[in-house]
């Protein structure tokens, strides 16, 4: 994934109702990748708290914006939505498509389930599927995508049963709160793609707030998932989502950017626990994390960067710099006083206010 994202940088291309879009350019890309960040996708993304329908609906004015830029950039015709169950259910692709007069022609839907053979995670099985095949069909998705596997199966099943019954697939419009890992499979998948069907024009994929990564590893908490949990090293995040953050320090400590999408809404107690087993172990583990290493973690470089290399590492070379001095400083004055910070007490903090809102979803 460096490959890809080496040399490439963000360009504002424009704001549609509070919602600033970027798009991340490079003269490696096939396809074209944006970033959306407004208040609703800002404050879910740095609150666990925002759960239930409230977790969709948070992402619609954003979504709605990346739909109403396409129609300005040209793109007209009907849209069929693919539903990936059950996670694409949090994506309220259906309402921004009738809120900005987009005919939905046809709704499919993919069942995507884990096997699990001795509690180990040993595939995926496709169990249910709706497809209606006909020809020069744009897809309109929403899904997480972390390590991939999940929306590659599926794709490729898709494509599949588009080849088989003569169809064909001109575009894909993704949204995803999603890592890096979605550029690497979509440049993958569109030459695959292109080879049994000539006209496909790519994929316009809209990411939520930044192209986050995973962790490799079970991060300085010792806690993190690996390949499931979302981060900021070695990802794009929009310059908006940092300052947000940094307006909310304790928000960057959480233990990944989002945690599981489908119990945040259709399993709230089993979202709220997870919650909970992450602060719990912080609290438990609170002198032996190292705090400055963990800031380090969480923001993307381990130092003090210049505002020139800043803008390098954060791919903000084509951004206006001048508002983001500040926010370069911000970043810095954090990083500087981490050995500071209080493990402990921000546990306490969190551990307290979780409490109080998840006996609201308690049986």
């Amino acid at each position: 994934m460096s490959n890809l994202l080496k040399g490439s940088n963000l360009h504002f291309v424009g704001s549609q109702e509070a919602t600033n879009i970027y798009e991340l350019r490079s003269g490696q890309f096939l396809n074209r990748y944006f970033i959306l960040s407004g208040s609703g996708t800002r404050k879910l993304l740095a609150s666990p708290e925002v759960v239930g329908y409230d977790s969709c609906l948070s992402m619609l004015p954003e979504t709605v914006a990346a739909l109403r830029y396409l129609v300005s950039s040209g793109m007209s015709g009907d849209f069929d939505i693919l539903t990936i169950l059950r996670g694409g259910l949090n994506y309220p692709v259906e309402e921004a498509c009738y809120k900005t007069g987009i005919r939905v022609r046809d709704m499919h839907f993919l069942s995507c389930e884990r096997i699990i053979e001795n509690n180990v995670i040993t595939g995926l099985d496709i169990k249910y599927e709706k497809l209606r095949v006909t020809r020069d069909r744009v897809l309109v998705i929403g899904d997480i995508i972390a390590t991939g596997d999940t929306l590659r199966l599926c794709l490729l099943h898709v494509l599949d049963r588009f080849r088989r019954k003569g169809g064909s697939i001109r575009k894909i419009i993704f949204f995803t709160v999603g890592g890096t890992r979605a550029i690497s499979l979509m440049e993958e998948m569109t030459v695959r793609i292109r080879s049994i069907f000539p006209g496909f024009e790519g994929f316009e994929c809209f990411f939520y707030e930044g192209i986050f990564t995973v962790y490799e590893d079970k991060g300085a908490t010792g806690i993190n998932v690996p390949d499931i949990d979302f981060g900021w090293n070695g990802g794009v995040i929009s310059p908006d989502f940092r300052k947000y953050i940094m307006e909310r320090p304790d928000a960057l400590l959480e233990k990944c950017i989002i945690y599981d999408g489908g119990a945040r809404r259709y399993e709230i107690p089993l979202h709220f626990e997870e919650v909970m087993d992450y602060w719990e172990g912080i609290l438990s583990w609170a002198d032996h994390i190292d705090p400055v290493a963990l800031v380090g973690e969480k923001l993307g470089y381990q130092r003090p960067l210049t505002f020139d290399r800043w803008l390098s590492v954060n791919h903000y070379k084509e951004l206006d710099p001048r508002p983001l001095m500040s926010l370069w400083a911000a970043e810095q004055e954090f990083l500087k006083g981490a050995y500071s910070l209080s493990l402990t007490d921000l546990a306490e903090r969190r551990i307290k206010a979780i409490k109080s809102i998840q006996q609201q979803y308690e049986q």
